[in-house]
């Protein structure tokens, strides 16, 4: 873990080095995931299933060994404790309430020379859906990915998910029953996000494809990105905390530790004004990893990408944290409206002491997807958006036409490009 003084002679290039710290997937990894993909779309099937029984020790024999049926999903749902079940559904109805609201409007009007003009949105046919099926089996992802898709008004929902050794989680088809999905597929990996691409004789082609997964599944989501849309390409787990000494060292470093369970390559990263509050964060973050049945992931990612930075002041903050465009931001502050206000790039913000990120994870409402790697500065977390299209329309009359035509036509010939020109001209007075 690092400790960092704004003070310090050298605060620049070690800051900039945390900044600058991608913590993804390399040049190996890139070109594995090339040759799987080419591979999967040349043989389909025959492939998925020699990499599921070389990769997962699962056996793709029969027919009923690749899918999961809703039935089974609707079996583990009634299985599950009440409590449980109710926080599910809980958590479903709050993300489907918070999405809902970012439905967009369709638009038609006409303009003062008589254009008629507008855009229709259109959700996609199908969405396939990527589910971990090792370290990170969560059913809070499945809905987080799943019901913005139905809301949004896709009609099918395919889920791939790895089954490593047959094992299933039940928790995971429990969020599916509830979500309403369509298809769950007993295949995961880098091939498993080649056949919702590409389609295989079993597996049915998809026109988006979000969710989380390894450092192999978000490669191949890169390389694909074209052949279908994407939600984002995400790296390891990040958060940032700026808190000031008033707070409860206890609860800052419970809020780190809980991106830095999630993998060894996690980033937790405090900013406080008060050093001696950093050094008690520091020690309760150490205590408390000794209790965490987490504790190798925890602690590689503590060791390896933590730090603390001590500044003079808040006010200094914003500046920090946009250079690193996290995906989870903190404000653990009396006021944090200045702050929120003042912070342009993050995923996704949480305002005040009591509001931890894990909350955000589970049944807040807004999505957990969140763009990781700094690419807050140009990308936003999942939403309804991510399974829709807008298609423009125009409508002219001749009156409008004559009005605005030989404008077109003048730009088509300065463009050199005399049939645009011409099919214009031709319909003028």
């Amino acid at each position: 873990m690092q400790f960092l003084r704004s003070t310090d002679p050298d605060f620049e290039t070690r800051f900039d080095t945390i900044v600058d710290d991608r913590r993804e997937s390399d040049s190996d990894v890139s070109q594995q995931v090339a040759d799987i993909l080419a591979d999967v779309k040349q043989r389909g099937d025959l492939a998925l299933a020699e990499y599921s029984q070389r990769l997962d020790d699962y056996n793709l024999a029969d027919d009923a060994d690749w899918v999961i049926t809703p039935d089974d999903c609707k079996r583990a749902y009634d299985d599950l404790k009440p409590g449980l079940r109710e926080a599910l559904e809980l958590a479903a109805e709050r993300i489907a309430a918070y999405h809902r609201d970012q439905l967009p409007q369709d638009r038609d009007f006409t303009d003062d020379v008589g254009v008629r003009q507008g855009a229709i949105w259109r959700a996609v046919d199908a969405a396939g859906l990527y589910v971990p099926g090792g370290r990170a089996a969560y059913p809070s992802s499945l809905l987080m990915n799943a019901i913005p898709a139905r809301v949004a008004g896709v009609e099918r929902l395919a889920v791939v998910t790895p089954t490593p050794a047959g094992k299933v989680n039940p928790l995971v088809l429990a969020a599916a029953h509830i979500a309403g999905v369509d298809e769950v597929w007993r295949v995961g990996g880098a091939q498993a996000v080649a056949a919702l691409a590409y389609g295989t004789d079993r597996i049915g082609a998809v026109d988006v494809i979000t969710g989380p997964g390894n450092a192999w599944v978000a490669e191949a989501k890169r390389q694909l990105y074209g052949v279908v849309g994407i939600d984002m390409v995400a790296g390891p787990s990040e958060i940032l905390v700026i808190a000031d000494g008033s707070n409860d060292p206890e609860w800052i470093a419970a809020d780190l530790l809980s991106q830095a369970e999630h993998d060894p390559s996690s980033q937790s990263i405090l900013i406080t004004d008060d050093a001696d509050f950093g050094e008690r964060v520091n020690s309760a973050v150490e205590r408390q990893l000794a209790e965490l049945a987490t504790e190798s992931t925890a602690r590689s990612s503590w060791n390896d990408y933590g730090a603390i930075v001590v500044v003079d002041s808040l006010e200094a903050a914003p500046t920090l944290a946009d250079r690193l465009a996290a995906e989870h931001v903190e404000l653990a502050v009396a006021e944090p409206e200045p702050l929120l206000r003042s912070i342009r790039h993050a995923g996704s913000v949480f305002l005040g002491r009591m509001t931890p990120e894990a909350i955000g994870d589970y049944v807040a409402g807004p999505n957990h997807v969140l763009p990781t790697g700094r690419r807050a500065r140009f990308a936003s977390g999942l939403s309804v958006l991510d399974f829709m299209k807008r298609t423009s329309f125009i409508a002219l009359d001749d009156a409008a036409l004559d009005k605005i035509g030989p404008a077109a036509v003048a730009l088509a010939n300065a463009e050199g490009l005399p049939a645009h020109a011409k099919s214009v001209e031709a319909r003028l007075k």
